[in-house]
């Protein structure tokens, strides 16, 4: 395999995000930092963003490593103070949200469905304080949070179809963490997009229950190679990595998600992303210009540039890029609608 290339679907903001690895990767409970005074919006008030991770923790690769990028992004640019507080276990949702809610942030972002109940019971304790959840919409709505969602389901149509096209045994996979609607809506994209290339293609599916335990999803990813997978997507966050691994052992190709995980390897075909950085960054933005509203969902999809693929490996014939883009082009006109629902 060839080194990967960047090509035009959605991957120069995804490898802008991968270059603050670093940045994310030490990242303790306080990611707090200070502008320069008068920095921020309003006439010289400096805005406090809090942010609260899942369990998968800033160290994931994936979505809550993009969420960070996002918050230093408006700090660079919008003159924001922000604190991150890093949650180990689903106990911690309540007390670090309540934590940052007590102390009279602007907006307290939570990252990821799983804080669904967490937020809905700190959003109404202090319904004076604004909140945002990625990857959730609560139901029923509540005026001070704002629901942040993605069409996971058009990025992952398009890794499914490049996956079944490159796949050379007609056999392709999923690793999926828990079995929530984010995660799903990958897996039904991949699968309808890989029948769209090759509707005799065999796809292959199994949940981990976890996006931490990376040793599991290797040993799934194992299982399925060796059950004739020779392209396997991670939909697992910091878990998945263990199947990007399986991947790269037995020299079969892997699919990254959330962010562009081509930095891992040659092995790596491409990656499903959405850019969550954007999200957080748009609605700090509104908190500094005074737009937010609660009790509304954002949803963020390829018109508005925020599904697609980050980097496609060098080695896919031109003859297929051109499919591909076609497909892309047919997801952002709205001609092809994926399902969001596995079957």
């Amino acid at each position: 395999m060839k080194r990967p290339r960047i090509l035009g679907l959605g991957a120069l903001a995804a490898v802008a995000a991968v270059a603050l690895l670093a940045a994310a990767c030490g990242g303790g409970d306080s990611g707090s930092s200070t502008p320069a005074a008068g920095s921020g919006g309003g006439g010289g008030k400096v805005f406090k963003i809090g942010l609260v991770t899942d369990i998968g923790g800033l160290d994931d690769k994936s979505f809550n490593h993009l969420a960070f990028v996002g918050i230093q992004r408006a700090k660079s640019q919008l003159g924001i103070d922000f604190k991150v507080l890093e949650s180990h276990q689903e106990s911690e949702y309540v007390p670090n949200l309540q934590t940052l809610a007590a102390q009279h942030y602007d907006l307290v972002i939570a990252v990821g469905f799983l804080m669904d109940g967490a937020i809905k019971q700190v959003a109404k304790a202090f319904p004076d304080v604004n909140f945002a959840i990625i990857d959730d919409a609560p139901s029923p709505a509540l005026p001070n949070v704002q629901g942040l969602l993605f069409k996971e389901q058009e990025s992952g149509y398009l890794a499914g179809y490049l996956g079944a096209l490159e796949s050379k045994s007609g056999t392709i996979s999923t690793v999926g963490g828990q079995k929530i609607p984010p995660v799903d809506h990958y897996i039904a994209g991949f699968q309808a997009g890989a029948e769209a290339a090759n509707p005799q293609v065999k796809t292959l599916n199994d949940y981990s229950n976890s996006f931490t335990d990376t040793a599991k999803c290797k040993q799934l990813a194992l299982n399925q190679i060796s059950q004739g997978s020779d392209v396997v997507f991670q939909v697992a966050g910091g878990c998945g990595l263990g199947a990007l691994s399986a991947a790269k052992e037995k020299n079969v190709w892997g699919i990254g998600v959330d962010a562009d995980q081509a930095y891992l390897g040659d092995y790596i075909l491409t990656s499903a992303i959405k850019k969550v950085d954007v999200a957080v960054f748009d609605t700090i933005k509104q908190i500094v210009d005074g737009t937010f509203k609660g009790g509304i969902v954002t949803t963020f999809d390829a018109t508005k540039g925020a599904t697609g693929l980050g980097a496609i490996n060098s080695a896919v014939p031109q003859s297929d890029i051109q499919k591909l883009d076609d497909q892309a082009s047919q997801l952002k006109s709205g001609a092809i609608t994926p399902p969001d629902t596995v079957s």
